[in-house]
Order: structure tokens, then sequence, then C-alpha cells
């Protein structure tokens, strides 16, 4: 019964604990955003072993400000168009392409355009830049 009293007492605490818990499992459970992702390990080591490319598609400033080294800058807004795709990474199908942003959240929406586009091998950079620079990992401007 004591179970039961608190329940009712704290109805709204145990509705939020149970909504916040739904919200942290779910993406797990689900598989992350409906794209493949990688961490910043996962990244490193298709950069070292399978010559990844770095798909940047944050804005031209947030890009000029620092990014992963080596990557290449293309803009969300403008990865439909097919003189970006052409020439940054459709000769590149064969490569890896990890996807990066600032968070994690605009890349998502590039990997799943690049999955439609015929690029199976995108990956998200799960965390985004932000990931990669708390990971201690090396910019360039």
């Amino acid at each position: 019964m004591d179970a039961m009293k608190f329940l009712n007492d704290n109805i709204l605490m145990v509705g939020l604990a149970a909504v916040s818990g739904a919200l942290l499992v779910g993406p797990m459970l689900r598989g992350g955003s409906g794209g493949s992702s990688v961490d910043t390990l996962q990244a490193t080591l298709m950069m070292n072993k399978e010559n990844a490319l770095i798909l940047d598609v944050r804005e031209e400033t947030e890009f000029a400000v620092g990014h992963i080294v080596g990557a290449r800058n293309v803009p969300l807004v403008r990865l439909g168009g097919s003189t970006d795709v052409a020439d940054t990474i459709s000769k590149k199908k064969d490569r890896p392409i990890v996807v990066c942003c600032a968070t994690g959240a605009r890349s998502g929406a590039a990997v799943a355009s690049l999955k439609k586009m015929g690029f199976e091998r995108a990956y998200n950079l799960s965390g985004g830049i932000n990931a990669w620079k708390q990971a201690g990992l090396p910019t360039e401007k």
C-alpha cells in the first residue's frame, strides 16, 4: 500500500521520470536517427584504415572557424546540388563517408540524403564537431 500512496502523491514526478526514460531509451531501441552513426573513435579508424572522406555540412562560416583535418565542406542546403556532389564526392562511392555538423542533427539529414543518392557507406558522426573537439581530436582552420 505504501507504493500506491507514493505513486498517487507523486504522480507528476513518476510520469516525468517515465517520459524522460522513454526519450533516452527510445533512440537506442530504434537504432538512432534512422541513419548509420559512428562515434569519434570509429570515425578515426575509418579515416586511418579505409581512407574515409569527411564531409562537413555546416555553413561555410562555421566551417571556416575550425573543422576536422582534411574535411570537405558542402553545406546541407547545397547537398542536393549536382555540382557540389559531383565535384566533392560522386567519384568516392566506394569509400566510407563520415558526415559531420556541429552536433550531429544536420548531418543525420545529410546521411539520409546521401543514402538516397546511392552512397550506402555514409555515416553520421555522433555528437558532430563538438564531440570531436571534446575528444581532443585535431581540427584545422
